[in-house]
């Protein structure tokens, strides 16, 4: 049977999925003084950093190959990450609206942003359930 091509928009979803993965591989070694994973709405920092942000790399790496593979295992973690991040913004908002965390990022930045993770981590999940008859 031959293998469907995955498209343009899924073999990007795929890299940015997979740039994203290094990012979180990288928040621990703090690169940058105000990184740290974000995780329920609260930027882990120490330890808790060390931990979470490592494991979301993997399942975003896990993720990214899926995609560029067209593996029926990314549905779900597609699925899932689409809804953590969904989640996970807003709490963030609320949780540091008004205070120095909001402040070190210009609203260029915070008011596109939302929209930017929802619409590419939603994006990713809804065109591999509507190519899921594709996934090996």
């Amino acid at each position: 049977m031959p293998e469907k091509s995955r498209g343009a928009a899924l073999t990007i979803f795929a890299v940015l999925f997979a740039v994203l993965a290094i990012s979180n591989f990288l928040k621990p070694f703090h690169l940058d003084p105000g990184a740290g994973f974000v995780f329920l709405g609260t930027r882990l920092s120490g330890v808790p950093n060390i931990i979470v942000a490592p494991i979301f790399g993997i399942i975003l790496a896990v993720y990214a190959y899926g995609i560029f593979a067209m593996r029926k295992f990314a549905l779900p973690i597609g699925i899932f990450y689409a809804a953590y991040v969904i989640i996970n913004m807003p709490l963030f908002i609320l949780r540091y609206h008004g205070s120095a965390v909001m402040q070190e990022h210009s609203w260029a930045y915070l008011i596109p942003y939302p929209f930017v993770a929802i619409g590419v981590s939603s994006g990713a999940a809804v065109l591999l359930y509507h190519r899921k008859a594709d996934l090996a």
